[in-house]
């Protein structure tokens, strides 16, 4: 099935400048960006030369020692453990996000939209320590709801990889909406119709059109849960402890020298690997937003 799609021409008011005037910069504008330039190599510069200094040292020299003990032993199994965590809760989140975002974007009540929308915007920035003692008191071992349902007789556990992702999706969720309700907007009645007067179905208008334009939205909101929940520290410390092996867990227990003393380069090594992955999860998400961007104008 062939779908055409017809966009109006856009109309474009061209902006006279008067005669005898050109627009040129001032020189040394620049210098009004000089505070932000400053903090930015004061609040990530600084901390990132001494984390890659620190990472790179061995016993007073440079090398790639505590690189490779990052990745290996219980510091893999970290590693892997975190990536396993944030994709399969930031999987979850997508679709759960995508399906409630679709619902109240084509709700008719402006007052359930904006509800949702608010909400959405204050739960996706609620998490650490109250987030995890909310869950504690309704599904921890003695919860509201674990005491009432009897769940623990079903084998439930907070403490563990689901019980966390659970609490994981609680503030996943509404970021995943925030994301995705914008491009879900930037989907015109026009290319419904069109593939209507087509007689395209509901199905084939979604998998001709609408999931291809949503694409790069979604996959970018994917990696950004994923690295979200990748980053996460405190809720997971409040609830699972060292229960559920994470790298930002790893991290603080080398740190403190809970577990080992002396562990602080390893410490630092770990978080230059998880600057790598944020690297690679924003150099997979830029060109997918501009992509979407481009689409959805």
């Amino acid at each position: 099935m062939t779908i055409s799609i017809t966009s109006t021409p856009r109309t474009t008011t061209a902006v006279e400048r008067p005669k005898g005037r050109r627009s040129r910069r001032r020189p040394g504008a620049w210098l009004a960006a000089l505070p932000l330039l400053a903090f930015v190599a004061l609040a990530f510069g600084l901390p990132a030369l001494a984390m890659l200094n620190g990472a790179l040292s061995v016993d007073g020299a440079y090398g790639l020692a505590t690189m490779s003990q990052s990745v290996h032993g219980a510091y893999r199994t970290a590693l892997l453990g975190s990536v396993k965590l944030s994709a399969t809760t930031a999987a979850i989140a997508a679709v759960l996000g995508l399906l409630l975002a679709q619902a109240v974007v084509t709700s008719r009540g402006t007052a359930l939209r904006e509800a949702v929308l608010t909400a959405s915007g204050v739960l996706a920035n609620f998490g650490g320590v109250p987030l995890a003692f909310a869950f504690v008191a309704t599904l921890g071992n003695a919860g509201v709801l674990t005491t009432e349902l009897g769940l623990t007789d079903h084998g439930w556990s907070l403490y563990s990889f689901w019980g966390l992702a659970l609490t994981y999706l609680y503030f996943l969720v509404p970021l995943m909406v925030l994301t995705v309700a914008p491009a879900l907007d930037g989907l015109r009645p026009q290319w419904r119709e069109a593939a209507q007067n087509s007689g395209a179905s509901a199905w084939q208008y979604w998998r001709h059109v609408g999931i291809p334009v949503l694409l790069p939205t979604l996959l970018g909101g994917f990696v950004l849960l994923f690295g979200s929940a990748f980053a996460a520290y405190a809720t997971a410390a409040s609830m699972v402890g060292s229960s559920v092996p994470l790298v930002t867990l790893q991290i603080a227990d080398a740190l403190s020298g809970n577990v080992l003393v002396g562990q602080e380069n390893v410490a630092l090594a770990l978080s230059l690997d998880m600057v790598i992955i944020a690297l690679l999860v924003m150099a997979v998400h830029l060109p997918l937003q501009r992509r979407s961007a481009r689409w959805l104008a």
